[in-house]
């Protein structure tokens, strides 16, 4: 068994999650904010025989798409000083994969 945690977009993460559950997999998620534009994400979580490990990775490869965005004005943290244009690669998907010794229901 696989351990896999996606970070994708706030927006593109609802996508992600249902296109998962409707191909019968078990999925969970938590937000988190990060980034240098402190961008809102989801981590999306499941668990995955390593036998469908490239199904699962399709599916997110498929909901979620990179696009480039430049920033002008102060950001929500307060890194970005007025005025100076920041580029930034919004979207897409960080994807971690680990073995999982053990997976329980309780």
């Amino acid at each position: 068994m696989k351990m896999v945690m996606a970070v994708v977009a706030h927006d593109q993460g609802a996508d992600v999650l249902d296109a998962l559950i409707n191909a019968g997999h078990r999925a969970t998620f938590s937000e988190s904010r990060g980034g240098m534009l402190r961008q809102s994400q989801l981590m999306i979580w499941t668990a995955v025989d390593t036998a469908k490990l490239e199904e699962v990775l399709s599916i997110i490869r498929e909901h979620c798409s990179a696009q480039v965005r430049a920033c002008t004005e102060e950001s929500e943290g307060g890194l970005t000083p007025e005025g100076m244009p920041v580029t930034a690669l919004l979207g897409g998907a960080a994807v971690f994969v680990w073995p999982l010794d053990s997976f329980e229901t309780c």
